[in-house]
């Protein structure tokens, strides 16, 4: 708001509220559902700061047009229920790479975005279109522009770009394409940012605007290992897939001597998991794993709590991918945890190896081990990385931040009025 004269007498605008439609991979089906906590969390924070965000996600096993925590999602359909499943459960490159036949429904999946993504935009509610994950998303956001004229803005996270550059070459002028294209392009890290400049061979102007913790980061620090007795909590929080590494993270946890009180607690799911868990029967770590399983979001916030250290084994994956940001790191850094993780891609962003965290080689599970064991052995150590951690979202990772940078962004690419 601001005040202009007139008159001798004093005028108050009010910029309206921008209209933004999100087109995105997947989104929660339900209210207890717990992907993407970071992109309901960014609606949230939008919806402060006079940004109304709807959202168009694919349909999963039959989903129609629904509410989910005040947020409208418009779904579209782009095959029979049973085969509905491209997305959500898992990355659709992972799932294509795991059943190659569902790659036939991406011609689909890309028609029905794309007519619900124009019909959406022709209907005259939305100022601005964000298209997540621009290969396909944004091939739909660019249809929707041209059928309406409204704006469009791309992110890029890193995994489609990987993918193109190692799998897919053939697809990288469709990529410089979308790019050129787009009204903006932003990436989620400087590691994303690199892979799309080596892509787009430097031509594209980019921002980077990281996403933030699905969470408040409290002033007040829990105290650390407040029990000494217990054993060392090791946590991980992700997706059961080869690039989250947790084969070495389980390798690790053999290496580590038997006197030693450890719990490894693995919270998610994913194709890895049956493997990963013979893996554990066959080096008789029964008593120190346990697989959890999806949590709800109030579970995790408790195991968040109540870890002494957080472990992000990420590698770079056989399509080789690997973390763009490693937002679960941010999480456990709010909560003042230290956090032990690869030095590779955007974790090195998050991480200031040895201030905030242990930074350690990929695929290492030695490295991995000492790292764990200098965690444990040195408890003033470990509580000032915490602390440091803390320090380092709230000044680096705010959501404040991330906010007022996407709405520059969004009112800088807004048609006039």
């Amino acid at each position: 708001m601001h005040t202009a004269p007139s008159g001798g007498a004093v005028a108050t605008v009010t910029r309206p509220r921008l209209r933004v439609l999100f087109i995105v991979t997947a989104y929660p089906r339900h209210d207890a559902d717990v992907i993407t906590p970071w992109l309901s969390e960014a609606i949230s924070r939008l919806a402060k700061h006079a940004v109304d965000v709807e959202v168009l996600a694919p349909s999963y096993r039959g989903c129609e047009d629904q509410i989910i925590g005040g947020v409208r999602v418009h779904r579209f359909r782009y095959a029979p229920r049973r085969l509905e499943q491209l997305t959500h459960d898992q990355t659709a490159p992972d799932r294509i790479r795991e059943r190659p036949a569902y790659v036939g429904l991406v011609p689909s999946y890309a028609a029905a975005g794309a007519l619900k993504a124009i019909r959406l935009a022709r209907s005259g509610r939305f100022d601005v279109i964000h298209a997540f994950w621009p290969v396909p998303h944004g091939l739909l956001g660019l249809a929707a522009r041209a059928f309406s004229g409204v704006p469009l803005v791309c992110t890029f996270f890193g995994v489609e770009l990987a993918w193109i550059g190692k799998d897919l070459p053939f697809l990288a002028p469709v990529l410089r394409w979308l790019a050129r294209s787009a009204d903006a392009v932003t990436t989620n890290s400087q590691h994303t940012a690199q892979l799309l400049e080596r892509q787009t061979r430097g031509e594209i102007a980019h921002h980077v605007i990281p996403f933030g913790v699905a969470m408040e980061t409290t002033a007040a620090l829990p105290a650390y290992r407040a029990d000494p007795e217990r054993p060392f909590e090791m946590l991980f929080i992700g997706r059961l897939v080869e690039r989250k590494g947790v084969r070495h993270l389980i390798d690790a946890v053999s290496l580590l001597a038997p006197e030693r009180s450890v719990q490894l607690h693995v919270v998610g799911d994913g194709p890895e998991r049956p493997r990963l868990e013979q893996r554990v029967r066959a080096l008789g770590l029964s008593d120190r794993v346990a697989f959890h399983g999806f949590v709800s979001a109030a579970d995790k916030l408790v195991r968040l709590a109540a870890c002494d250290v957080l472990v992000l084994p990420a590698v770079v994956d056989a399509k080789g991918d690997t973390e763009g940001q490693g937002v679960v790191l941010l999480e456990a850094m709010a909560f003042a945890k230290p956090v032990v993780a690869s030095r590779l891609g955007g974790i090195v962003e998050a991480v200031e190896d040895g201030v905030s965290g242990l930074l350690v080689p990929p695929g290492d599970p030695a490295a991995l081990a000492a790292a764990l064991c200098a965690c444990m052995d040195d408890v003033a150590r470990a509580t000032a990385m915490g602390a440091a951690g803390h320090a380092r979202v709230q000044a680096q990772f705010s959501w404040d931040a991330i906010t007022r940078d996407l709405v520059g962004l969004y009112r800088g690419v807004q048609a006039p009025a």
